[in-house]
C-alpha cells in the first residue's frame, strides 16, 4: 500500500483503493498535457506520474520492470551496437584494399628475396651486409603495405561526422548518436507528428456555429445574450486553463493550446472570467480523457440551478446530444435532419483544416447530484440527453516553409507521412495544406490500420500518407510495418509512450520543446525548434556526409593505386623505388589528415536534395567514381613511369648516376604530390565539370591546399636529408606543377565519358549476426547482412 497526497509522485504502478478521486498528471508518460481523473471507475495508476489534486491510498501492483515505465525502459535497453550501412560498406572497402596491398607486398618481398639470393648473394660474404640487404627488401614491402592500407578512412568518417554534427546544431538539430548524421541521408520515409511540428501549435478560434448560424472572422460579439451566457459558463468553468491579469493590466491566458484558444475566444465575446468563477460552486470535474476525448464539469449557480457542461471532439459531443439551442435561446429537438446539418458543419470546418470542438450542457435536478463530497468523487456525470450549444473551429496554422520542405522531400524521393490524433477530416485537410496527401495516397484512422490483416497492412502501408486518431501503439506498428517493406524510417515523437517507436525507427527524432526526457533519451536526434523544416535540413546534411565520404574515398583510392603501382613496378625492376617510406608517410598525411579535413568540410548543396535516397543495396563506390579513379590513376601512372624509366633523358639531367637518380626521384615525388593536390580539387565534384563552384566559400579546403603546398616546398628545399630529396631548380618546379595541373584538365576530360548504370564491381561482404526486426541497430544493416553487399 502507498499513501498519495497532492504533489506526490506515484511510486509504482497500482490501483486506487480508498480516498477521494485524484487528478493525475500523466504527461511524463503519455505526453498529454491535461490531468486525468482517477476514481473507482478508472482506478489504474502509472508509476512516475504526479498527483495534481486529491488524496488516497493505492495498492501497488507492479514495481521495477513490471511497471509501464519499466517496460518502456527495458525496451530501450535492448539496443545492441550494430554498424550502420556506411560503416559496413567502409569496412568492406578497407578490407578489400588491405588484402590487395598485403598480397602485392608479399609478392614483392618474395620476388626481391629470390632475386637477391639468386643474383647477388654470392657477391657479399659479410653477414652484416646480408642482413642489411634483407632489411632493405623488407622495408620495400612494408612501404607498399603502408601505401595500400587505407588507415585514413576512419579518420575521414570521424572528421566528416563531427564537422557535420557541429553545423547541424546551427540548424536546430542536436545529434545524440554520431552515426545518425550519415544514416539520415539514406532515409526513405519520415513519419511526422502534426501539432507543433507541421503546425505552429498556436491555436485560434476562427469559426463558430452558434444558434444555427456559422460565423467567420474575429467578431463574435453579436451573439444573443441568453445564448452567450450559456456559452460563457461552459468556457469559464469547463477548462483546465486559466485567465489572469499581467503586471501591465492586460488579460493573459494559460493552459494547453486548445484551452488557450477557447478561453481567448471567450474573452473576445465578453466573458468576465473572474466574475463567473466567483459566482458558482463547482461540484464535480471530469478531466480531459485522451480516450474519450472530452471533459466535463458540474456547477451550481447562485440561483441554485445545477448544470453539467461538456466539451470535446465535436463528432463525439454531437452523439451525446438530443437537443440544440436556437437563435432565441429555446431548445429544439436534434432530429436526423438537424444532426446531419451539424455533421456537415463539422465536416466543412474539418475540410478547412480546423480542429472542431463542441460545447454542450444539460440542466439537472439538484436531487440528481450527490450531496457529500465523497459521493461526488465517484459520481458519473450525465453524458446523454445534452443540449448542443456551439461548435467552434480552431485553426492551428501550418509553420512557414513546411509546404516547401515537404515538396523538397518529395523531390528527394522521401515519403512524408503524417501521424496525428486529430479526426480524419481535419488530418486530411492539414495534410493537403502541407502537400503531404496526394491523389493516390491513403488516409485512415489508427484503429482501421490496427485491425487490418498482416498482408493488408503491408499493402496499405505503401500508400499510407495520413494516419488520424492514432495512438503511440499505432505509430509503433506503422514503423515496424514500413521496416518490413525495407524502408529506412525516421519518426518524430514527444511523449514517453512514443519511446518504443523512436527506438524502433532507424532514426528517432524527439522534439526539443514538447518532448519528454524519456523521448529525448530514446531518440538519435533532438529537433530543438520542433520544426519539420529542421528535419529536412538534417536530411540534407546527412546526404552531404555520405557524399563527402565518397569524395574522400575517390581521392584516397587514386593515391593508393598510383603509389602502389609505381612502387610495385619499380620494385620488379630493382630495389630502388622512387617513393621511399618517409615520403609515403608524408603522402599519407596528405591523404588522411589534410585530405579528410578538406573534403569533409564541403557544405551541402541543393543538388543533393534532387537525388533519390542512397539505397541500402547501392555500392559505396559508384560507376562515376570508378571512372574518375581509373582514368586519373592511368594518367598519373603513365606520366610517373615515363619519368621513372626515361626521366633523365626527357628532362636532360646531368651529373653522376647517383645525383641523376636522386634528382629524378625527387621530381617523381614532387610531381606525384602535385598530382594529388590538383586531384583533390577534382574530387570536390565527382560528377560535375565545374569543379571550382563554391571553392572560395570553403575556407578550410583552400587553407589545406595552401598549407600542403607550403609544406611540400619546405620538404623538397629544406628537409632534403630527412626526406632524401634534392633541391630543384625553378624549371623543374614548373615541370612538376605542370604535370599536376594537367591532371586537373585530364580529370575534366574523363568526366565526358559516359558510364553504365549497373555497378561495375561487386564484392560479397560477410557480416556477423542475423537479420533482426526488434532492434533498430540491427535493421540498419539487415539487407547488408543477409544479402550481397556492393562496394
Amino acid at each position: 500500500m502507498a499513501l498519495l497526497n497532492i504533489g506526490d509522485q506515484v511510486p509504482a504502478d497500482g490501483v486506487l483503493v480508498t480516498g477521494h478521486s485524484l487528478r493525475i498528471d500523466e504527461s511524463s508518460m503519455t505526453g498529454e498535457s491535461e490531468p486525468v481523473r482517477k476514481d473507482s471507475k478508472r482506478p489504474f495508476l502509472l508509476g512516475g506520474c504526479k498527483v495534481e489534486d486529491g488524496y488516497g491510498v493505492m495498492l501497488v501492483t507492479g514495481v521495477g520492470t513490471n511497471t509501464e515505465w519499466g517496460q518502456v525502459m527495458a525496451t530501450l535497453s535492448q539496443d545492441i551496437a550494430e554498424e550502420t550501412p556506411l560503416q559496413v560498406r567502409l569496412n568492406g572497402v578497407a578490407t578489400f584494399i588491405g588484402k590487395i596491398g598485403l598480397t602485392v607486398a608479399a609478392i614483392v618481398f618474395i620476388m626481391l628475396f629470390i632475386r637477391y639470393f639468386v643474383q647477388d648473394f654470392k657477391k657479399s660474404d659479410k653477414p652484416l651486409a646480408v642482413v642489411k640487404r634483407i632489411v632493405g627488401i623488407f622495408s620495400v614491402a612494408v612501404t607498399i603495405v603502408v601505401v595500400a592500407v587505407p588507415e585514413g578512412l576512419p579518420l575521414a568518417v570521424t572528421l566528416t561526422l563531427a564537422y557535420s554534427m557541429k553545423k547541424m546544431m546551427a540548424d536546430q538539430c542536436l545529434i545524440r548518436r554520431l552515426p545518425a548524421c550519415e544514416t539520415m541521408g539514406s532515409i526513405t520515409t519520415i513519419c511526422t507528428d502534426k501539432t507543433g511540428t507541421l503546425t505552429m501549435n498556436q491555436m485560434t478560434v476562427v469559426k463558430a456555429f452558434v444558434a444555427g448560424e456559422l460565423r467567420d472572422g474575429d467578431d463574435f460579439s453579436s451573439f444573443p445574450d441568453n445564448v452567450k451566457s450559456l456559452i460563457l459558463h461552459g468556457i469559464a468553468h469547463n477548462s483546465s486553463g486559466s485567465v489572469f491579469k499581467s503586471k501591465e493590466g492586460a488579460w493573459e491566458v494559460s493552459g494547453s493550446p486548445t484551452e488557450k484558444a477557447i478561453l481567448s475566444w471567450g474573452l473576445k465575446i465578453g466573458m468576465d472570467y473572474e466574475a463567473l468563477r466567483s459566482k458558482v460552486n463547482v461540484l464535480h470535474v471530469e478531466a480531459f480523457n485522451s480516450v474519450k476525448k472530452r471533459a466535463g464539469v458540474a456547477i451550481k449557480l447562485e440561483t441554485g440551478e445545477v448544470y453539467v457542461h461538456w466539451k470535446g471532439a465535436a463528432e463525439i459531443i454531437l452523439e451525446m446530444c438530443d437537443r440544440w439551442v436556437d437563435v432565441d435561446g429555446t431548445e429544439g429537438p436534434l432530429d436526423e435532419r438537424k444532426a446531419l446539418e451539424f455533421k456537415n458543419v463539422i465536416a466543412g470546418m474539418a475540410a478547412s483544416s480546423l480542429r472542431c470542438v463542441a460545447l454542450a450542457y444539460r440542466k439537472l435536478d439538484p436531487a440528481e447530484v450527490p450531496v457529500s463530497e465523497e459521493e461526488r468523487a465517484t459520481w458519473n456525470m450525465p453524458e446523454t440527453n445534452l443540449v448542443l450549444n456551439t461548435i467552434v473551429g480552431i485553426k492551428d496554422p501550418c509553420r512557414p516553409g513546411v509546404r516547401e520542405a515537404v515538396a523538397t522531400c518529395q523531390v528527394a524521393g522521401i515519403k512524408v507521412r503524417m501521424v496525428t490524433g486529430d479526426n480524419l477530416l481535419t488530418a486530411k485537410a492539414i495534410a493537403q495544406e502541407c502537400a503531404i496527401l496526394t491523389p493516390d495516397g491513403v488516409a485512415l484512422e489508427g484503429k482501421t490500420f490496427r485491425n487490418l490483416s498482416d498482408h493488408e497492412r503491408l499493402l496499405t502501408a505503401r500508400r499510407l500518407e495520413v494516419m488520424a486518431r492514432s495512438s503511440p501503439t499505432d505509430k509503433l506498428l506503422l514503423v515496424r510495418t514500413l521496416k518490413e517493406l525495407h524502408e529506412l524510417v525516421s519518426v518524430t515523437g514527444d511523449g514517453t509512450n512514443d519511446a518504443p517507436a523512436l527506438h524502433e525507427a532507424d532514426i528517432g527524432l524527439a522534439m526539443g520543446i514538447a518532448g519528454t526526457e524519456v523521448a529525448k533519451e530514446s531518440a538519435d536526434v533532438i529537433i530543438l525548434d520542433d520544426n519539420f523544416a529542421s528535419v529536412v535540413k538534417l536530411v540534407r546534411w546527412g546526404r552531404a556526409v555520405y557524399a563527402n565520404i565518397q569524395k574522400f574515398i575517390q581521392f584516397q583510392l587514386t593515391v593508393n593505386i598510383v603509389a602502389l603501382s609505381i612502387n610495385f613496378i619499380a620494385a620488379c625492376r630493382s630495389e630502388n623505388v622512387p617513393l621511399n617510406a618517409v615520403q609515403l608517410l608524408w603522402v599519407n598525411i596528405i591523404m588522411d589528415t589534410l585530405g579528410a579535413l578538406a573534403l569533409a568540410t564541403e557544405p551541402p548543396t541543393d543538388e543533393l536534395m534532387k537525388r533519390p535516397p542512397v539505397n541500402r543495396y547501392d555500392p559505396l563506390i559508384t560507376n562515376v567514381m570508378w571512372r574518375n579513379i581509373i582514368g586519373q590513376a592511368a594518367y598519373q601512372i603513365t606520366v610517373l613511369l615515363i619519368l621513372y624509366f626515361r626521366g633523365p633523358d626527357v628532362l636532360r639531367l646531368k651529373g653522376n648516376p647517383a645525383r641523376i637518380n636522386a634528382y629524378n626521384n625527387t621530381i617523381i615525388f614532387n610531381a606525384f604530390v602535385f598530382c594529388q593536390l590538383f586531384n583533390e580539387i577534382n574530387s570536390r565534384k565527382p560528377d560535375k565539370l565545374n569543379i571550382f563552384e563554391g571553392i572560395l566559400q570553403n575556407r578550410m579546403f583552400c587553407a589545406v591546399l595552401f598549407v600542403t603546398t607550403i609544406l611540400q616546398v619546405m620538404i623538397v628545399e629544406f628537409l632534403k636529408r630527412f626526406f632524401k630529396t634534392t633541391r630543384l631548380s625553378w624549371r623543374y618546379w614548373l615541370v612538376c606543377l605542370g604535370i599536376g595541373f594537367t591532371s586537373l584538365i585530364f580529370g575534366l576530360l574523363i568526366k565526358l565519358i559516359p558510364v553504365p548504370q549497373k555497378p561495375l564491381f561487386r564484392m560479397k561482404s560477410k557480416q556477423h549476426g542475423k537479420h533482426k526486426r526488434h532492434s533498430k541497430k540491427h535493421s540498419h544493416g539487415d539487407s547488408l547482412i543477409s544479402e550481397e553487399s556492393t562496394v
